[in-house]
C-alpha cells in the first residue's frame, strides 16, 4: 500500500510551540525528511522520538525527490519538516510536494507555528490584507521590480531577511516606501524576542548588532488608501472622468473603478451601457 507525505510545522524557537497532532505524526511516520538533520535531532530528542532521517534542503531537492517518492510508493509514510516553522513557506518542500501530487500521492498538512503569522500577531499593524514576499531577490533587476511593487502596494507587506543583510534591505526599502511605518521582528518566541517599530530610519538606528532571522512588516500605504477613499466619494461619472483624463480606455476604467469600490466589473459595466 502506498504511503503518504505529511508536511509538519515545527517550533520557530520555543520548543513548546508544537501541536499534539504534529508530535503524534512524527512518532507514527516511518521516515522524517529534514532541512538540517543535526538541527532537527535537537527537537526529536526533546520529544523522545527516534526515526530514520533524510537530509533534504534547497541544494539537493531535485536530486533527492525521486528517491523520496520511491520510498513513499514502497509504503513508507514520510514527514517533511524544516529547521523552524512551516515547511514550503520560504523553506524547502515545494518541490517534493508538487512531485508527490503529480504522482497522486496524498499530501497532508499538519499546521502549527509560522514566523510571518507570529510576527503579525504582535506587530500592531493593519491585517485586513497583507502581501507576503519572502526574501527579496539578490538579482538587481528583479529586486528593483519587487521594490517598485512594494512601493505601489496599498496593503501590509511582509518580508524575511537574514541578519547580515537586514540593514542593506532596509536602506533599499527606504528609497521606495519613504516614511511608511514598519515593524522589524526578530528572535520570535525566544528569550530575546523583539519588535522594533517606527519609520525605516528610526528602525535602522536601533539595530546595532544584527542577530537572528528578521521579519520586516511594512504597514499599509495610507496615502494610497486615502486617495481611494477620495475617489469612492465621487459620483460614478466623476470617478469615470478621473481615469478618462489619465488616458485609460473604457475597459480599463471599468476594471479600475470596480477594484476601487470592491464590486464586480459587471456592476460597473451595467451603469455605463
Amino acid at each position: 500500500m502506498e504511503g503518504k507525505i505529511y508536511v509538519v510545522a515545527t517550533p520557530i524557537g520555543n520548543l513548546d510551540d508544537i501541536t499534539l497532532r504534529a508530535i503524534n505524526t512524527l512518532k507514527e511516520v516511518d521516515i522524517i525528511i529534514a532541512e538540517d538533520t543535526r538541527h532537527s535531532l535537537k527537537l526529536l530528542n526533546h520529544l523522545n522520538i527516534s526515526k530514520p532521517l533524510i537530509s533534504y534542503h534547497r541544494h539537493n531537492e531535485e536530486i533527492k525527490k525521486d528517491m523520496i517518492i520511491n520510498k513513499i510508493k514502497e509504503g513508507n509514510n514520510i514527514a517533511l519538516i524544516s529547521d523552524a516553522g512551516t515547511p514550503v513557506v520560504s523553506d524547502p518542500g515545494e518541490v517534493i510536494v508538487k512531485e508527490a501530487l503529480k504522482e497522486n500521492i496524498q499530501v497532508i498538512p499538519i499546521p502549527g507555528a509560522c514566523a510571518l503569522i507570529t510576527a503579525l500577531m504582535g506587530a500592531g499593524v493593519s491585517t485586513k490584507k497583507f502581501l507576503f514576499l519572502g526574501f527579496l531577490s539578490l538579482n538587481k533587476k528583479l529586486r528593483k521590480k519587487e521594490l517598485e511593487k512594494i512601493e505601489k502596494e496599498e496593503s501590509t507587506v511582509i518580508l524575511y531577511e537574514a541578519p547580515h543583510k537586514i540593514k542593506n534591505t532596509l536602506n533599499d526599502l527606504e528609497k521606495y516606501v519613504g516614511k511608511r511605518n514598519i515593524v522589524v521582528a526578530r528572535e520570535l518566541t525566544k528569550i530575546h524576542e523583539e519588535f522594533i517599530k517606527g519609520t525605516i530610519e528610526e528602525v535602522i538606528n536601533q539595530i546595532e548588532n544584527p542577530k537572528g532571522e528578521y521579519i520586516i512588516i511594512i504597514d499599509e500605504n495610507e496615502e494610497i488608501e486615502d486617495e481611494e477613499n477620495e475617489l469612492n466619494n465621487l459620483s460614478l461619472k466623476e470617478h469615470y472622468k478621473y481615469y478618462e483624463n489619465q488616458g485609460m480606455n473604457k475597459k480599463e476604467i471599468i476594471k479600475q473603478i470596480a477594484k476601487d469600490r470592491n464590486v464586480s466589473k459587471n456592476d460597473i459595466y451595467m451603469k455605463f451601457i
